[in-house]
């Protein structure tokens, strides 16, 4: 048992435990597939813009950091008959869902997808309703301090991830093998952005939207509603605490300035692996293969190495990691070297960049409002994972900016007997000034490991 406040929480089931975690699932298919394949399938596949793409993404990284914090920080501040968590989660989880759906279907609603101002409309109107509902993530994060105890915590968050796996896993192959098969059909020739959406793809990506409604939904519903007790929660005086958190605001820089890299690398596979190596067809099942074996491979290395050696050390070594192999996107300008091999080869390295990197940012967040706690006496989770939101999509709404805009002016090259944007090669090297900065800052400025921990 663990008291805070005067509230006595007790200790949870296994069947708690699951059901809290249950959702992940939903969040990284949905989550997953609109970071990973969405700019390939507007940009490469209906034709649009990069800049316009990129511009859309960018504002839509700025208006979530916006609604993360605002319903951090409200759900902190109002306790409802619902308790402060379950009203957000339960109105957003349709949205959610729903904008996916409209999102990565706009054939099933538009009569003219060749109107490309219609198209970057309709674009930018769902995906900024996505972003927004994507705040609910941040109040159901916030609620496991309020739902379980400190030493429930690690356990919660390893269910957590297998449910990630399952989630990112399945996204990635949908993305991989079925959404670029679409993308093919799209770009012809000749183009067509306007041809008949493929059954399957059509059925997954309704039954992702569903299942992301759905599993959020259950769990507004049926977890029990959080024991009532004071939050101080005055916003000039929560934002006062933050601000005077040092090592919380170098924590969010670090954050900021690696999410400039990992925005674009998210965004980049599988437009690389399309438009700039022209694979297709059965290439992708190879990188599919790839891919999964990839995911849980690194997940493992980089889970051992943060046990073993704490994790501002295993952080180290992941920037090290990705800053010196991403420069192997520039093999693409060698017309000689196999298109498939450097596949698998970019595949392997973003991978373990992205799967060590997305192992962390939960972690730092709760550690810092723990280590908050233990100095006031006060748990703000929800300012804590919301406020760092508001940096952090900075960052990444200049990243993907950087990406569209450098698609768009730097010039054509032929490789192969193809036309490829010289600015879907270069983007290894820029990642790896980005990510060495990264490096040194957080080596000198940043703590993650805290004295606490090791009692």
């Amino acid at each position: 048992m663990n008291e805070l406040q005067g509230v006595v929480r007790e200790e949870s089931k296994t069947g708690k435990k699951l059901l809290f975690a249950f959702p992940r699932v939903g969040s990284s298919l949905v989550l997953g597939m609109e970071g990973f394949a969405l700019f390939n399938l507007y940009w490469n596949g209906f034709g649009l813009s990069a800049f316009l793409v990129g511009l859309t993404q960018a504002i839509g990284f700025l208006v979530v950091g916006l609604s993360q914090f605002f319903f951090g920080w409200v759900s902190d501040a109002k306790y409802t008959k619902w308790g402060r968590r379950k009203p957000y989660i339960v109105a957003f989880a349709p949205l959610l869902g729903i904008s996916f759906i409209f999102l990565f279907l706009p054939s099933l609603f538009l009569p003219d997808l060749s109107d490309t101002m219609m198209l970057f409309v309709w674009f930018f109107i769902w995906d900024l309703i996505f972003k927004i509902s994507y705040s609910l993530t941040t109040v159901y994060q916030s609620w496991m301090a309020e739902q379980f105890i400190v030493s429930e915590r690690p356990k919660v968050s390893q269910f957590q991830n297998y449910f990630n796996w399952i989630g990112n896993g399945s996204m990635a192959l949908v993305s991989i093998l079925v959404l670029t098969g679409y993308v093919d059909d799209l770009i012809g020739p000749p183009r067509n952005p306007n041809i008949p959406i493929p059954m399957d793809f059509l059925l997954i990506t309704i039954v992702f939207g569903v299942i992301a409604i759905v599993t959020f939904t259950l769990v507004g519903l049926l977890m029990p509603t959080e024991p009532k007790f004071e939050i101080k929660s005055n916003l000039k005086e929560n934002l006062k605490i933050v601000i005077h958190n040092r090592n919380y605001l170098r924590i969010i820089l670090m954050i900021g300035i690696a999410s400039l890299a990992w925005s674009i690398v998210t965004d980049v596979i599988l437009a690389y692996s399309q438009a700039a190596l022209f694979l297709s067809g059965t290439d992708f099942y190879i990188i599919a293969g790839v891919l999964i074996i990839g995911i849980f491979s690194f997940l493992f290395v980089w889970r051992r190495l943060l046990e073993k050696l704490g994790k501002k050390k295993a952080l180290l070594y992941i920037f090290l990691f990705s800053a010196i192999t991403l420069p192997v996107s520039l093999l693409a300008l060698i017309e000689a070297f196999p298109r498939l091999i450097l596949g698998i080869i970019f595949i392997v390295i973003s991978t373990g960049a992205l799967g060590g990197w997305f192992l962390f940012p939960y972690i730092i967040y709760a550690d810092i409002a723990e280590d908050d706690e233990k100095k006031t006496g006060q748990l703000k989770a929800g300012v804590y994972a919301g406020f760092n939101s508001i940096i952090g999509n900075i960052f990444q709404a200049f990243g993907v900016f950087i990406l569209g805009t450098a698609i768009d002016a730097l010039p054509l090259i032929t490789l192969t007997g193809e036309n490829v944007a010289l600015g879907l090669i270069v983007f290894g090297p820029i990642c790896t000034v980005i990510l060495l900065v990264a490096y040194f800052y957080t080596k000198k400025y940043v703590i993650l490991d805290f004295d606490w921990e090791k009692k």
